[in-house]
């Protein structure tokens, strides 16, 4: 089973595979240093960090930037990654631009991904910065349940970061979604 998807869609959002030519317009997204300020990657805004970052989300091969769907907009970035077949998968790496913080994107952006994995996988996992207060109430609002604490390098990087594990069961998401 080859998990890669290149596109979706819903009327608020459209996620589409990153590319290296979306370098430049995602970094003007994440320069923004409030992005980060309770991300274990507190200089992620800077662009060498960032250029690190990147790296990463086009080596995973299942990274998306995501648009309004309604202006077109480069609005964040998100990804799937650690795929155990027919098992679970992993989302994350996410951001938004501050002006879609409080409003429906993040939540419409990780529906689709979730929709779309629950077709091969039977859980889907987040890691979140413990002190990303932030991510682990919005993933919270979607019915994710904590379930462990650990220390964890990001790729490309060279510190660990203590992590919050949050699992997503396919069962509880259909009930709450249907």
């Amino acid at each position: 089973m080859n998990f890669i998807v290149k596109k979706l869609e819903n009327q608020v959002v459209r996620l589409e595979v990153l590319s290296a030519n979306d370098f430049e317009q995602l970094y003007a997204v994440a320069a923004d240093p409030l992005i980060w300020e309770q991300h274990p990657t507190k200089t992620r805004y800077k662009r060498e960090v960032f250029e690190q970052f990147f790296v990463g989300a086009l080596e995973s091969q299942t990274a998306f930037c995501i648009f309004d769907n309604q202006t077109n907009e480069l609005i964040g970035s998100s990804r799937f990654y650690e795929y155990v077949e027919t098992k679970s998968i992993s989302i994350g790496y996410t951001f938004f631009a501050r002006a879609c913080w409080g409003k429906s994107y993040n939540y419409n952006a990780k529906k689709l991904m979730l929709d779309y994995a629950f077709q091969f996988v039977e859980a889907v996992i987040f890691h979140i910065g413990s002190q990303n207060l932030r991510s682990q109430k919005a993933i919270e609002k979607l019915g994710a349940q904590k379930f462990k604490e650990q220390a964890i390098y990001y790729k490309n990087e060279t510190t660990e970061n203590l992590n919050f594990f949050y699992r997503i069961d396919k069962t509880t998401w259909l009930k709450q979604t249907n």
